[in-house]
């Protein structure tokens, strides 16, 4: 790092500290890459985590566009193709 100053060397260094450790992102504790539960610290955070998926608390909110994934929502959604059977 010769030519750089003081203060681009200790961000540089933070950097390469910051990359091991993130944040759970349930409770916001600092955990490892290495940890068993990463990305989260806990399966205490884990399991929190995915009860919100459960109860819609998280959604993904861009649309679906495909046309072949729409077809296939549309079967599991109840809609008919048109064709009844019953008459």
């Amino acid at each position: 790092m010769e030519g750089c100053s003081l203060a681009a060397q200790q961000s540089m260094a933070t950097k390469k500290k910051s990359v091991n450790l993130l944040r759970c992102p349930t409770c916001g504790m600092l955990v490892r890459r290495t940890d068993e539960d990463f990305p989260f610290c806990s399966d205490r955070c884990r399991k929190i985590d995915l009860g919100k998926w459960v109860m819609g608390v998280y959604k993904i909110s861009s649309p679906v566009l495909d046309p072949e994934v729409l077809d296939d929502l549309g079967g599991l959604t109840g809609e008919s193709d048109g064709d009844n059977d019953d008459n």
